[in-house]
């Protein structure tokens, strides 16, 4: 047995020990472990889809397209209008979502990519699997737990974190056999109905005892390839005079689909005896990508509605993602909170609050429980969010935000670590970040700046993209050897 194995399952024995432990004090005491009172533990969907916009979704203020399923879900839960994911890329921010901790603090700086890729970033290959996460906790806490479609963080199974049933794009243990495809071009018309399908599996046959499942989509992610059907129900937007397709056409031809779909996956499960106890969250990796990627060239069209930046940037549209929950009875129905700010680092503590689940002390939590936020209450977060990005950002200047942001209250800071590009915003005022109020309240500048780069300093060093930070345009200049001649002499 190698030292990583070992290390893995003294890791896991010290974990299981802490948290019998604490669930025999907490019964001594008369109480279930981070149990809120007089609440069942709910079964647990998470539906993550891949780079759709804050502004995509018609309940989110979308008036070019349509998406009635997604709109049922909110009406029948709580929309809110202030959620964050902790990364504006894939990997960090499931990484945050996994862990409740920041994703820097891990090394997951970026993506995972190739090897060679993330050594030269300073990143390991995997989420560390020693890392206590969600599904740890959950599972040490009676749930059985499930992972179906995308993975993204790494090249170490689900298992190692305490996954029971899985199929992803990279690995399986369910009698399929074979991972989901979710990428190749003639599995992308289908690749959400694939995934609903293989979680509809895993959920219909648990009968007993409560189930947490991340069913996480490779929609709206490019390079879409909608089928000839599904492009026909977007035809309004097809290029007019020309044989192409209409970007919009593409890109809201698999949103149209991923929307029909998860209604299909929700009908099913609202008919089990289990649905009036499953808590279904519905969120989005980051913000939607920028058609200056390759391979977003034809769909990079996805929308960010009021908000500045795309994926990468960590603008709030970068950020700032949708975010919809239902459970039946507990949370309120047709109600949007605009009030309280939510981050992806809460999901652990509030989960596992709502399930049950006891948190070992010793984990350094990023992440606020949200229990009462979830369940209807309204107020302001206590805990600041924190941003940081080390590499570019792709598309107009103008969405290429500086290295480090800060979120405390109504004001968000961002700055570079060199305190260069200063750029304070009233977020609930201007949430497009165009009118940058540094200079009108320099004393809140000077204390988030503060607590901004205290944070950036317990943060792991790694090699820093030379772009990172930076939104500079080549401006055209006058030759040295024309003697600073002015145009038209």
């Amino acid at each position: 047995m190698n030292c990583d194995a070992s290390g893995r399952i003294l890791a896991y024995g010290l974990l299981t020990f802490s948290l019998v432990l604490g669930c025999v004090l907490h019964r001594v005491l008369g109480a279930e472990p981070n149990a809120p009172s007089k609440a069942p533990r709910p079964n647990i969907v998470f539906i993550f889809a891949d780079d759709l916009g804050w502004g995509d979704l018609h309940c989110y203020g979308n008036r070019r397209v349509r998406t009635p399923h997604l709109d049922r879900l909110a009406r029948q839960g709580t929309l809110f209008t202030q959620f964050y994911v902790a990364g504006s890329v894939c990997s960090p921010s499931r990484a945050a979502i996994m862990t409740g901790r920041y994703p820097a603090r891990l090394r997951v700086f970026g993506h995972f990519s190739r090897p060679e890729l993330n050594q030269r970033r300073g990143m390991p290959n995997a989420l560390d699997p020693n890392t206590v996460t969600l599904t740890d906790l959950l599972k040490q806490a009676g749930y059985t737990t499930a992972h179906f479609g995308k993975w993204h963080l790494g090249n170490i199974p689900p298992a190692e974190y305490g996954v029971d049933v899985f199929r992803t794009n990279e690995f399986v243990n369910t009698s399929a056999g074979e991972p989901l495809q979710i990428w190749e071009p003639a599995a992308r018309p289908h690749c959400t109905r694939d995934i609903l399908d293989e979680a509809l599996r895993f959920i219909r046959n648990q009968e007993e005892g409560p189930y947490y499942a991340n069913v996480w989509l490779s929609d709206v992610h490019a390079t879409l390839n909608p089928s000839p059907d599904q492009l026909e129900k977007t035809g309004r937007f097809h290029a007019r005079g020309v044989d192409f397709y209409g970007v919009e056409q593409i890109y809201y031809a698999a949103l149209v689909e991923m929307d029909r779909q998860i209604g299909r996956f929700l009908a099913e499960l609202d008919r089990l005896p289990t649905a009036s106890n499953t808590l279904v969250i519905f969120s989005s990796d980051n913000g939607p990508e920028d058609y200056q990627i390759r391979n977003a060239a034809h769909s990079g069209v996805g929308c960010t509605g009021p908000l500045r930046g795309r994926k990468r940037s960590i603008y709030e549209g970068g950020i700032r993602v949708p975010f919809l929950i239902r459970w039946p009875g507990h949370v309120p129905s047709g109600t949007v909170n605009d009030t309280t700010v939510v981050n992806g680092v809460d999901f652990l503590p509030t989960l596992c609050r709502l399930a049950g689940a006891a948190i070992p002390e010793s984990l350094e939590l990023d992440g606020e429980d949200m229990t009462d936020v979830w369940l209807g209450a309204r107020r302001k977060r206590r805990r600041a969010c924190h941003w940081e990005w080390r590499y570019r950002c792709f598309g107009h200047p103008f969405n290429h935000p500086p290295r480090l942001a800060i979120r405390e209250g109504d004001f968000k800071l961002l700055m570079n670590p060199d305190r260069s590009r200063i750029e304070l915003y009233d977020i609930v005022r201007d949430p497009g970040e165009r009118d940058n109020v540094a200079n009108e309240h320099p004393q809140l500048v000077e204390s988030l700046a503060k607590k901004l780069l205290a944070w950036n300093a317990t943060l792991p060093e790694s090699p820093i993209d030379p772009q990172a930070g930076q939104a500079e345009w080549p401006m055209p200049k006058s030759h040295p050897a024309a003697g600073g001649a002015r145009p038209g002499r």
